[in-house]
């Protein structure tokens, strides 16, 4: 008797020991998992911060306007600090890092220092110039550097906890891909002497407003669904649904969606007029048999249908078998880019795969367009003197408050990068400089 008690209590106390120990380890793990997703967030965004870094450098590089240049200090200072704070969070306590670092405080310092001084009347000497573009050359190659640990960790599926680990028993024998990738870092820093979206919605509007241009008479769903079912190329009404916009909607719309084994496809329609503002189509994609210039003419004769007139490409890509077309409306050889659209090809076979059509209906309306008070020569000599312009146009853009401003666009070469450059037509002002991207390293 007494041994049968004595048995369930020592098995009592196993289990309880048993279950304790699974609840330590579990939290063990949840502690293990969330400073891994804090290391691996960090990391990804300092590489993410170095790479803006970069740009905003080089963008300062190629501006000529001393009152947009001390914001554009400001905002080098603040990326810095962010990178910086990147840096302290991940687990390099034992790892020396303090060369990258003390470049990142100097990038801060050096453009902290200027913006708070007045450019107009104290502007860039030749030797801070001659600084800055180190830094500019030096934040380059760390930015590669960190993509391509980046890529690695990706790749492998690397983990930050192992790289902890490896720091604090000085383990060498562990795969140490990326502590191997900040020495890299490190030692390039050293290296060097003491002396970066594109602006991708560059054409969307800064305000919030209501729709402009929504005209014609209002269509029933039964329009709608015949309007979708000639997109979506098919005849069943089965595999299509519809539902209006609620209350509070920017535009009343209708929703249409499609699917069957081998497409899915959404579309948002307005209900005033039945024009697509989101055209959104997914398929598996075949060999290539269009060229991108094709593809060219296929995207402009959907604009067609859509009766969406005087709108002019600006710029095109191919990525993954699909063609991506931007346009612009025209008006008097004036470009509007408040006024964008871009469409999606298939380069297998032609069919539209998106269309995004919110900028031209927001923004689009008559325009009384002014002359220019500068001629085309005389904004040329606002642009800096070291960009080497290939192209240029006219176009409005939006300025920074959100207003609508009448420019001419150069696109120039500095230091092997690609620059848009916009100067007020009518006072000169330098409104925006724009880096456009370039092709993505191959690791």
């Amino acid at each position: 008797m007494i041994r049968g008690i004595i048995i369930g209590v020592l098995s009592i106390g196993v289990i309880g020991l048993g279950y304790f120990g699974y609840q330590e380890h579990q939290e063990k793990n949840a502690i293990l998992i969330q400073a891994e997703n804090t290391y691996q967030r960090s990391f990804h965004e300092l590489s993410y911060h170095m790479d803006i870094l970069h740009d905003k450098i080089g963008t300062s590089l190629a501006m000529n306007s001393e009152d947009r240049l001390s914001p554009q200090f400001v905002d080098i200072w603040r990326i810095t600090s962010e990178a910086l704070s990147n840096v302290g969070q991940l687990p390099l306590t034992l790892l020396p890092f303090n060369k990258t670092e003390e470049f990142l405080s100097d990038i801060g310092d050096f453009t902290y220092r200027t913006a708070v001084r007045d450019l107009n009347d104290d502007p860039l000497t030749d030797e801070e110039l001659t600084i800055f573009k180190d830094l500019y050359k030096q934040a380059g190659d760390i930015k590669d550097e960190l993509r391509q640990v980046q890529h690695v960790v990706l790749k492998d599926n690397l983990r930050w906890m192992d790289v902890q680990l490896a720091l604090a028993t000085e383990d060498q024998q562990s795969d140490n891909t990326i502590i191997d990738g900040f020495k890299t870092v490190e030692k390039k820093v050293e290296g060097f002497s003491e002396g970066s979206t594109d602006f991708a919605a560059l054409g969307a509007t800064t305000k919030e407003h209501q729709y402009k241009n929504i005209s014609g008479e209002k269509i029933s769903e039964k329009e709608a669904l015949k309007i979708s079912k000639e997109l979506f190329q098919t005849k069943n009404e089965k595999n299509v649904t519809i539902a209006e916009s609620g209350e509070g909607a920017d535009v009343p719309t209708y929703s249409i969606s499609y699917k069957n084994e081998n497409k899915n496809a959404y579309m948002d329609m307005t209900q005033q007029g039945g024009h697509p503002i989101t055209i959104l189509v997914e398929r598996p994609l075949q060999d290539k048999e269009l060229s991108l210039n094709k593809g060219l003419q296929k995207a402009e004769n959907y604009l067609k249908q859509f009766e969406f007139e005087n709108m002019q490409i600006y710029q095109s890509t191919e990525f993954d078998g699909i063609g991506v077309y931007s346009f612009l409306y025209q008006e008097d050889n004036v470009r509007v880019y408040s006024d964008a659209i871009e469409v999606k090809v298939a380069l297998d076979n032609g069919d539209i795969l998106g269309l995004t059509a919110r900028n031209y209906f927001m923004n689009h309306e008559d325009r009384n367009i002014a002359q220019p008070k500068l001629t085309a020569e005389e904004a040329r000599d606002k642009v800096n003197s070291q960009v080497d312009i290939k192209e240029e146009h006219m176009a409005i853009i939006d300025n920074d408050l959100g207003e609508e401003v009448l420019t001419y666009e150069f696109l120039g070469v500095l230091n092997n990068e690609t620059y848009r450059i916009f100067i007020n037509a009518l006072n000169g002002t330098e409104e925006k400089v724009e880096k456009l991207s370039g092709a993505e390293g191959i690791f």
